[in-house]
């Protein structure tokens, strides 16, 4: 029994040596909004965020990450290059607290155990946000909170990061949310009274996009403390 209890261990030696380790770090940021009010832009950040994130790296090339984001989000017609949109004149402000969970894939093989100088990848996160937000209604072109609301959102980040030291990581990344409301901007009011408020496109949901930076610290030792 013994034995056998060596021998799954060197198996598991084999397949995991230098390839655990964990990241805690903050991000920073801006954030864009696409839905029905304000610029119809993809890329285009105005307002700031903050965060702070957490990586379990299984090998080297993929991780657990766990983030928690907060911040908000701005629309203004006036941004628009739709001249319908800067004829209405509508503006809104959402804050938004975001909860994430899921998988970042490096594709290329980033190994925190080897001491390289130069350990750079592009990488690709996606996993499952859940989003809490203002429920939010438009009256007299501004928006006017009704509460609070949440749901839930796909997220898919694309990013570029490098070894800045021993035990420091930056990395810059762009990231689109898409989420399962129609309200973040006030244009879907779920508040029935607000029936005839409702504007915009009613069979689309709201995108919004984080940019930012994110420099993370890094600890832990090789699993089964493996020869490297």
């Amino acid at each position: 029994m013994k034995r056998i209890i060596i021998f799954i261990s060197l198996i598991f030696c084999t397949l995991n040596a230098n390839s655990q380790i964990h990241e805690i770090g903050v991000f920073g940021g801006a954030s864009n909004f696409i839905g029905d009010i304000g610029s119809t832009a993809y890329f285009s950040p105005n307002e700031p965020v903050i965060g702070i994130l957490y990586k379990w790296n299984r090998s080297t090339r993929h991780a657990f990450r766990f983030s928690y984001i907060q911040g908000a989000i701005k629309g203004q017609d006036s941004y628009s290059k739709a001249e319908n949109r800067k004829l209405r004149g509508y503006t809104f402000e959402n804050n938004i607290k975001e909860f994430s969970a899921g998988l970042e894939f490096n594709f290329l093989d980033f190994d925190l155990h080897e001491g390289q100088d130069k350990l750079f990848t592009p990488y690709m996160f996606m996993g499952v946000n859940y989003v809490m937000y203002d429920e939010l209604y438009i009256e007299a072109k501004k928006s006017k909170k009704d509460g609070k609301s949440s749901t839930f959102a796909l997220p898919i980040i694309l990013g570029m990061k490098t070894l800045l030291t021993k035990n420091l990581i930056v990395a810059g990344e762009i990231g689109a949310r898409f989420t399962f409301t129609d309200n973040l901007d006030g244009s879907n009011p779920k508040n029935s009274n607000f029936e005839s408020l409702k504007f915009g496109n009613l069979n689309s949901k709201d995108w919004y996009v984080f940019t930012g930076i994110t420099v993370t610290y890094t600890f832990g030792q090789n699993p089964c403390f493996c020869a490297n």
